[in-house]
């Protein structure tokens, strides 16, 4: 069977009108990825520069992988540290900072993920603590429905989805970065997608 990696479904877009509305369009500012990072035309970009680029894009995607703002900013920072160590603060013979920059931080939150699942395995699970006030300029009360929801997901179909929806890339792009074919990229959106969407419905 052949399938297509699909447009944002209807449910979906009418989710970010009701957010992009006049009263939430300061939050929709703050959540919404910057423009693309382009390459450098006088010079090769530093590691400094990809961190002033980047670093708050990671973060809003980690959110979506790790679900905790606090979690996503450390899985942002050892992405970072990942990079640092493989190619330096030059990032001297690094061809695509970007696109390593999104790899490192799924493999930072598969790690803290995978660590979360085995500390749950040894202590009941507890309520997190209190959102800091910060975190308001992050998520959305709608963005709260989708997370719930994305968390719902496996972790192969929510990386999928986000990094498609969220983080805008491509089908080769994610597969790439995940280490999939195109063809079970395809095929784990179009799943994913249909689980997403039964996920909102209950929710509602």
């Amino acid at each position: 069977m052949q399938y297509a990696m699909a447009a944002a479904p209807p449910w979906w877009s009418r989710l970010l009108a009701r957010v992009s509305g006049t009263e939430g369009r300061a939050v929709v500012r703050e959540l919404r990825p910057r423009a693309r990072v382009t390459p450098y035309e006088e010079r090769r970009p530093t590691l400094t520069d990809l961190y002033k680029a980047r670093r708050l894009d990671m973060v809003r995607l980690a959110i979506f992988l790790v679900d905790d703002l606090h979690t996503a900013e450390d899985v942002v920072q050892d992405a970072f540290a990942a990079v640092c160590r493989a190619y330096g603060t030059s990032l001297d013979g690094l061809q695509d900072p970007g696109a390593y920059l999104h790899t490192a931080v799924v493999n930072a939150a598969r790690s803290v993920l995978r660590r979360r699942r085995t500390a749950r395995g040894y202590t009941p699970p507890h309520q997190p603590a209190s959102a800091p006030v910060d975190e308001g300029l992050l998520l959305a009360e709608e963005h709260r429905t989708v997370l719930d929801a994305l968390a719902r997901l496996t972790a192969r179909q929510r990386e999928v989805l986000v990094l498609r929806y969220w983080s805008e890339l491509t089908e080769a792009q994610i597969a790439q970065t995940l280490g999939l074919s195109r063809g079970t990229v395809k095929s784990t959106a179009s799943r994913a997608l249909d689980a997403l969407e039964k996920n909102l419905e209950a929710s509602r």
